[in-house]
This record gives structure tokens, C-alpha cells and sequence, in this order.
């Protein structure tokens, strides 16, 4: 009999074990980076460098606004490779990295025609990649612009843009 007793402790507490594991495992899931936006379309991102604002938009109505950090140049347009600013002008999104270092990004199309020609009117290349994405630790706590042009902002707020931007939005960077 104490044996039967034994067993049944024994699986009950397997049983709560195994179900705390699979009770993990689902919350994991729930945590996933990948999110999903089911509201009004993104039809362009306005980026305010001096005010450190960008804004979602649908037509003229602002979906979302978010704070940032930049290149370590910030002021000024950016002309060439490793100038540390980020471009000012009109592109768009046209590439998604779901496995970037940064978490997530969204590439923007820099460099243009025009990027190119100043470019190589100054005899350097123009230089590319140019995202925004997400803030690794080192620089979660930081004020500091500190990208190589590109628009950093939190994690979490780069989930919810990855979800809601899609290729093709037209992305405005006024300085």
C-alpha cells in the first residue's frame, strides 16, 4: 500500500513539474518579437531629426509617435560613407531584416540618384544601409546619438513598427 502511495506522489509531482515547463514554454511564445497590426494603413513616416520625433501616419492623422536616437553627427544631411548623419529627404522602406542585431530593422532607400551624385562629387562613396531598428543594452539607458545614420528607437516600439510599416511607405527625414 505505502508503496501505491509512493507512485502517486511521485506522478503528481512530475505532473506539477511538467506543468509548470509547458505553462513556461506557452508565456515564451506569447513573447514573440513578430507582432501583428490589424488597424489603419501606414501611408508615410515622418522623421523630425532636430525634435528627435517620428510619427506613423495615415493620410494627416498621426497612428504613432516615438523618440529616437541618430547617427553620432546629427545635424546636417548625410553625404558620405561613415559621416555618422542621417539622410534628410523623402525615400521609402524597402527592405525588412527579422534576424538584425538590433532586433528588428526596416531598411530605408538611401542612398537616391541625388545621394549618389554628392557623393561623388566629394570623390567618396555615399554609403548605405540605413535603417531604423531597435537599441542594443548598451545603449538602452544612453541620451547620446550613437547609430551610423540610422533611426534607433526602444525594442518593444520597434515590434509595433515592424508590424505596422510596410515595404513601399514612403519615409520623410526633415532636419
Amino acid at each position: 500500500m505505502q508503496t501505491k502511495k509512493t507512485e502517486a506522489v511521485v506522478l503528481m509531482r512530475l505532473f506539477r513539474v511538467l506543468s509548470v515547463f509547458l505553462l513556461f514554454f506557452v508565456l515564451v511564445g506569447c513573447g514573440s518579437k513578430f507582432k501583428t497590426y490589424n488597424g489603419p494603413e501606414v501611408t508615410r513616416i515622418a522623421v523630425y531629426k532636430e525634435a528627435r520625433t517620428m510619427y506613423l501616419m495615415h493620410n494627416n492623422e498621426v497612428l504613432e509617435k516615438y523618440d529616437f536616437a541618430l547617427g553620432f553627427e546629427p545635424v546636417g544631411r548625410k553625404q558620405v560613407e561613415g559621416d555618422g548623419k542621417t539622410p534628410e529627404g523623402n525615400y521609402f522602406i524597402d527592405r525588412r531584416n527579422p534576424n538584425s542585431r538590433f532586433h528588428l530593422s526596416l531598411g530605408i532607400s538611401y542612398p537616391n540618384a541625388n545621394d549618389v551624385e554628392v557623393a561623388r562629387a566629394l570623390g567618396m562613396p555615399p554609403g548605405g544601409d540605413i535603417f531604423i531598428h531597435g537599441t542594443p543594452k548598451r545603449f538602452r539607458n544612453s541620451d547620446d546619438d550613437w547609430t551610423w545614420g540610422c533611426i534607433a528607437v526602444k525594442d518593444r516600439e520597434m515590434e509595433q513598427i515592424y508590424a505596422m510599416v510596410k515595404n513601399g511607405t514612403v519615409i520623410s527625414i526633415y532636419p
